[in-house]
């Protein structure tokens, strides 16, 4: 079968490809030809690449058009952050494709009402990007069951793994957190510390793709959580992390008021209050009994492969 990804050479695609590829299906990777993926594999040299700026193709409306004319069997949409990105593309592909699989977020809940919640629970997105998925969600699933397109939406968590910095205790980007940890000086966290992140190591959403696409008859019309076995408190993975290092956690406990005078770059400030007011913890049930997805990572697995990655490339200097 022909799989055509959009977004290929991302953090999921560096995984995905791969498995597709040594599972035997003929791959085409579309992307804008602008970095190639973060491991290398010689899966690669079998894949067909296809450079296409999505944005541009968009404004002409020829993008569903361009991933039709690849006569796809399966496609992988990695990189939809648009509603009207997902419609051009189901009137393209409808009556064409056997499966459309999409990569959302954990965001489209919002505010959960019950943790680790379930995929039924009322939405309360905020937040462009949390609303933005929540609608295209939304929209796959109504025409899925409306109208029979073959629609599957995976919701990844943080996803983490050797390649790029990850979510740190914080709650943000800032490759310090790490450092200070590995040393045993003070690391301030807001509040204190319990709220919650839900890692998941970007092979393990791979795998939950390939799960996907091998139970078609379980995915097709549903929405999964790709995520860890369990959320983390900050607090508790920054304990972890200062482990690593034989050193035991330093931490600070400060109000969000005045934590937030302690960052001065806004970037990581506005991070750390999007992870917070999330306190993501989400519940894989409904993947393990429908599609068997079996995360190979806990949390604190995926972050170390991270971290392991930042110090053998001098990302971090301990």
């Amino acid at each position: 079968m022909r799989v055509v990804i959009i977004g290929g050479s991302g953090h999921i695609g560096t995984y995905l490809v791969p498995r597709l590829v040594e599972a035997g299906y003929e791959v085409i990777s579309v992307s804008r030809g602008q970095r190639d993926a973060y491991q290398s594999h010689g899966a690669w040299n079998l894949v067909q690449k296809v450079v296409m700026d999505r944005t541009e193709a968009e404004k002409s409306g020829d993008f569903g058009r361009m991933i039709s004319d690849l006569k796809p069997d399966i496609v992988i949409d990695l990189i939809c952050f648009k509603l009207d990105s997902a419609r051009q593309l189901v009137q393209s592909l409808r009556g064409q494709v056997q499966h459309f699989l999409s990569a959302g977020t954990i965001w489209v809940h919002g505010h959960a009402i019950q943790v680790p919640a379930t995929e039924d629970q009322a939405r309360q997105p905020f937040g462009e990007y949390g609303i933005q998925k929540a609608k295209i969600e939304a929209y796959l699933l109504y025409e899925s069951r409306r109208s029979g397109f073959p629609a599957t939406i995976l919701h990844p968590g943080h996803i983490t793994g050797p390649g790029w910095i990850c979510v740190n205790p914080a709650g943000n980007f800032d490759p310090q957190v790490f450092i200070k940890l590995a040393k045993g000086e003070e690391v301030a966290l807001p509040n204190l510390g319990m709220e919650t992140l839900h890692h998941v190591h970007a092979d393990d959403v791979a795998q939950g793709f390939i799960k996907a696409m091998l139970n078609w008859r379980h995915a097709v019309g549903e929405n999964f959580h790709i995520v860890s076995p369990a959320a983390m408190t900050l607090r508790g993975l920054a304990e972890s992390v200062a482990s690593w290092f034989g050193q035991t956690a330093n931490l600070r406990f400060m109000p969000w008021d005045e934590w937030r005078k302690t960052v001065t770059d806004e970037q990581y400030a506005r991070s750390t209050w999007d992870h917070i007011a999330h306190s993501d913890s989400y519940s894989i049930e409904k993947a393990r009994r429908l599609i068997d997805y079996q995360p190979r990572y806990t949390t604190t697995e995926a972050v170390y492969e991270c971290v392991n990655w930042l110090i053998e490339h001098q990302v971090i200097v301990i």
